[in-house]
């Protein structure tokens, strides 16, 4: 997934700002929510470092983002300590 950001005239003479945080001009490789973004003095263009899981267990199974490894976490309902298998991501 990706999107673009448009900067207004005179928003900020030192980066980009998204979700209330300042980035600098250049290439950002990963930003605290997970996006990986281009900034410049135009627009902040930015595409998602993790892929969703759509093909697993939905009865046994239940998704939970992992903010540190950037990535969504497919574990047992009963037992989260334990991953399930997933078939296809998007």
């Amino acid at each position: 997934y990706c999107f673009q950001k448009i900067n207004r005239p005179g928003e900020s003479d030192e980066g980009c700002i998204l979700d209330g945080k300042l980035y600098p001009f250049g290439e950002i490789s990963r930003t605290e929510n997970c996006y990986r973004c281009s900034c410049s003095r135009d627009a902040m263009r930015c595409c998602t470092l993790f892929h969703t899981p759509v093909g697993y267990n939905k009865e046994k199974c239940k998704v939970v983002f992992n903010k540190e490894s950037c990535n969504y976490d497919v574990v047992q309902k009963d037992d989260p300590s334990k991953e399930c298998f997933v078939y296809s991501r998007v």
